[in-house]
């Protein structure tokens, strides 16, 4: 064992954290190395190991994360259930005729997958797969295409049932309904600035988002509503059997989740998609993703561990809370950290590492708990759209057509617009902080 400051491990962990993620490596083992170094070199090799496994260990039992399997089942088998094609067909024959509308379609069918996947893999890919490719061959610019893709996507990261709610809340102390119910606002603010931007910019640059041609324009009949309204029922129903239970109390977000992933499988069958190889990709998928989230959840808590037996977490604390300029001051480096963070290193990641140091620090700040998590839940939006670590914008690019010749820059120029909306979102939220508090305290009168 070596006798070192805290303020020197606070440094040995979080630069080797930062350095090594940047070789490459998977974040998990990254992060778990450095646990165990400093870990052995600070508590010597027997008390380190014991700190990593026994967190490890309780993590993997925690009882809400259970959610995470059984979103992600619900999200495969509708992927593949066939409602989502038929959706997004009737919407733009809805909207179709006005400028931009195909892109506008596109974040109303990003928003509507948001409330039912919660998985972003699976709404950026479905998303590419149905919208990219009418989008550019009607001649709508490449970057508002992608942009609008990468943005859409994107909202299922935050509008419930989002599987980096169901994994923060538990971190933060915070109940999931909760953060579900803060996440319906801001998400629907988001996707609403989504569209006005697409409408405003479509109205002074008509190139850049034409309509349909003239000839090939038709009115909006009966028939159309009725297709419309047909194609809106099985999402609408996911989405009530989902939030619908959790919001009026009949059962918890993990139970809530096996519904939904009862739903989706009698959607599946309604729309004769269903199958045993279904049943076998989606078991083996969700295998995959749990996997991964539990992995590095688990090494990242146990991160946290030798973090603050450290002592780091105090360093922190007091670092931020001495920064000039009172609580906002504070809170705006705070912000900026997560955003920094978000430009390297995966979400999970994130949230597993900063949420045990910071959320004692807001509530010291004299924050609303729940507000100050969503905001970085906002915040957080923002890193699946900045590279170099960038998941939406490289399943974008792995997912496109090679002959739509969409380029990296393409797509990077595309998301610029919208992250710009996302920090004005965030603005809008610390003005008005009703937006995220409000209907959690009409709901449950829980938030104080």
């Amino acid at each position: 064992m070596i006798e070192l400051s805290a303020e020197l491990i606070t440094f040995l962990m979080l630069g080797g954290v930062f350095v090594l993620v940047l070789t490459g490596f998977p974040i998990a083992f990254v992060i778990g190395s450095v646990a165990f170094l400093v870990g052995t070199l600070v508590f010597g090799p027997t008390t380190a190991f014991h700190i990593m496994y026994s967190r490890f260990y309780d993590l993997s039992l925690n009882y809400p994360y259970l959610a995470v399997p059984l979103f992600t089942f619900m999200g495969v088998i509708l992927q593949h259930s066939g409602i989502t094609k038929d959706l997004y067909e009737s919407l733009y024959e809805s909207l179709g005729n006005l400028k931009g509308g195909l892109a506008v379609v596109t974040v109303v069918f990003g928003t509507i997958l948001a409330a039912c996947l919660g998985v972003i893999a699976a709404s950026v890919t479905i998303l590419t797969l149905i919208a990219l490719g009418p989008m550019i061959s009607r001649g709508y610019d490449k970057s508002l295409a992608a942009g609008t893709i990468v943005a859409s996507g994107t909202l299922g990261i935050l509008i419930p049932p989002s599987i980096m709610l169901v994994v923060y809340a538990p971190q933060a102390g915070l109940s999931i309904g909760q953060m579900f119910m803060g996440a319906v606002f801001p998400g629907l603010i988001l996707s609403g600035l989504y569209i006005l931007y697409i409408v405003i910019r479509c109205k002074l640059d008509p190139e850049s988002g034409p309509s349909i041609e003239e000839n090939l324009q038709t009115p909006f009949t009966f028939a159309k509503m009725v297709r419309l309204m047909k194609s809106m029922l099985p999402p609408v129903l996911l989405i009530v059997a989902v939030l619908g239970t959790i919001f009026s109390g009949v059962a918890p977000p993990t139970e809530a989740a096996a519904v939904g992933s009862l739903a989706a499988i009698l959607l599946a069958i309604a729309y004769r998609k269903f199958s045993m190889e279904l049943i076998r990709h989606a078991a083996l998928e969700t295998l995959k993703v749990s996997a991964f989230v539990v992995m590095i959840a688990a090494l990242c808590y146990a991160f946290v561990g030798i973090f603050m037996s450290a002592g780091s977490g105090d360093v922190v604390t007091h670092l931020i809370l001495s920064i000039p300029g009172g609580k906002w001051a504070s809170f705006a480096v705070i912000m900026l950290v997560v955003f920094m963070l978000g430009m390297f290193i995966e979400w999970i990641g994130i949230v597993f590492i900063i949420v045990p140091i910071f959320s004692p620090i807001l509530v010291a700040l004299g924050f609303n708990p729940l507000w100050a998590g969503l905001m970085i839940c906002i915040n957080l939006q923002m890193a699946f759209q900045t590279p170099p670590m960038a998941m939406s914008i490289f399943v974008l690019k792995g997912t496109a057509d090679p002959a739509l010749g969409l380029t990296m820059s393409d797509i990077i120029r595309g998301v610029i617009p919208f992250i710009a909306i996302i920090m004005f979102t965030l603005v809008l939220c610390m003005i008005f902080p009703g937006i995220i508090t409000w209907l959690p305290e009409t709901l449950l009168g829980a938030v104080h």
